[in-house]
């Protein structure tokens, strides 16, 4: 496994060992002991799956505490652009992100820690994209931003007019509307 780090501090691309012959491939998408070492100590306890097709776009997403997750990313089949947005208090790269294409050729995957919201819209026909998550889905702690929020400024990739959001994301916050991200701090305590 390769990790390389990214723009922002804590979050990281992980590249896995593929190996490959006429029949196919096989890689291990994670192994403990490598990601404690590598990327940070961590345990999974919930694994998410979603099917998209082109132009859905799912965030900018994330869970207050005590429900924060952080999250392990990668798209089986197809084509995303991930994006991960820092809004950890005191941050120097609070409100910057993260964006990087992760599809089924690169097998790229897209460590997400605890204190960022994180949201991807489909580049390909369809996807098949798969989270590990380190703490539980809790409705109550459920928060998000708005996926086009000038102050974060992010370049999604395709026509804005291709992009399908849900009703939900549809009325996100934007950055400068949320009334305090108190409950996220940089540095990690």
């Amino acid at each position: 496994m390769k990790v390389i780090e990214t723009v922002i501090k804590d979050v990281k691309v992980l590249i896995p060992n593929v190996l490959g012959d006429l029949r196919g491939y096989f890689l291990e998408s994670f192994r403990k002991s490598i990601f404690d070492e590598l990327v940070e100590e961590t345990d999974f306890v919930q694994t998410n799956e979603s099917f998209s097709q082109y132009g859905v776009l799912r965030g900018l997403h994330y869970q207050r505490p005590p429900c924060a997750q952080g999250k392990l990313v990668r798209v089986i089949k197809g084509e995303v652009l991930d994006v991960a947005v820092d809004i950890r208090l005191g941050s120097p790269t609070f409100g910057q992100h993260v964006s990087v294409v992760l599809n089924e050729e690169n097998k790229k995957q897209l460590w997400i820690p605890r204190g960022f919201a994180h949201g991807f819209v489909v580049l390909s026909d369809t996807a098949l994209f798969n989270y590990q998550c380190d703490n539980y889905y809790a409705t109550d702690h459920d928060s998000g931003l708005l996926w086009n929020d000038k102050d974060i400024a992010i370049d999604w990739g395709i026509p804005e007019n291709d992009i399908k959001l849900s009703e939900k994301d549809k009325v996100q916050p934007t950055l400068s509307e949320v009334k305090s991200f108190k409950h996220f701090s940089y540095p990690k305590k």
